[in-house]
């Protein structure tokens, strides 16, 4: 019954995270991407180093604005498991108005992240080409796409937040967290706001 309860406290927070970005953001790209090593090398990837290249990544941003230009928040649950290792199952949340090719986008980032940050040690699968096709749950959803955000939500985010397999077992540092997300926006006025001006 705990873990429900903060499995639970963990969906109703991010909804509210999502929400808070719809605030400030008229069309949301939602781009999932799973990160991880190579079979031959995930028995060698300690959880801090896997840590440390995401925390890189994220770091990166400006600096790689071909593949994060537009991001404007980020979910990812970090999970270890015997046939992968520690990997990522990560959430891109891109300014729709800028970003439309979500399946390029999710190319881009597991390109960066097998060649750039694990250094040709990496594996990635883009979800928005090949998975949630049937659904619909991911890619651009409009603020007042009720049905799409419902989908999302019920598909998507409650998979990242429920916990699956533990990381415990490897963690050496108790702050260590396996769910992560991005900070909430301050919400701006609604003079000026996106969806005041959406265009199609």
């Amino acid at each position: 019954m705990k873990e429900n309860k903060k499995t639970n406290q963990r969906l109703e927070s991010t909804k509210k995270y999502i929400d808070d970005l719809s605030k400030n953001y008229s069309r949301l790209n939602m781009v999932r991407v799973d990160l991880g090593y190579k079979k031959e090398h995930k028995d060698n990837v300690t959880l801090e180093e896997a840590n440390k290249n995401f925390k890189t990544m994220l770091n990166n941003k400006r600096s790689k604005p071909t593949v994060f230009e537009g991001m404007v928040g980020y979910v990812a649950k970090k999970e270890v498991g015997e046939d992968k290792g520690v990997h990522f199952h990560m959430l891109a949340i891109y300014d729709g108005q800028k970003v439309r090719e979500d399946v390029t986008k999710g190319k881009k980032i597991g390109e960066y992240w097998k060649d750039n940050i694990a250094k040709g040690r990496g594996i990635y699968h883009n979800c928005n080409q090949n998975d949630y096709k049937e659904n619909k749950a991911i890619g651009v959803i409009e603020y007042n796409d009720e049905n799409k955000r419902k989908l999302f939500d019920e598909k998507v985010l409650t998979y990242l937040c429920k916990d699956e397999q533990s990381i415990d077992s490897l963690k050496t540092n108790t702050k260590d967290r396996a769910f992560t997300r991005g900070i909430a926006p301050k919400n701006k006025s609604n003079v000026g706001r996106p969806r005041s001006v959406d265009k199609n």
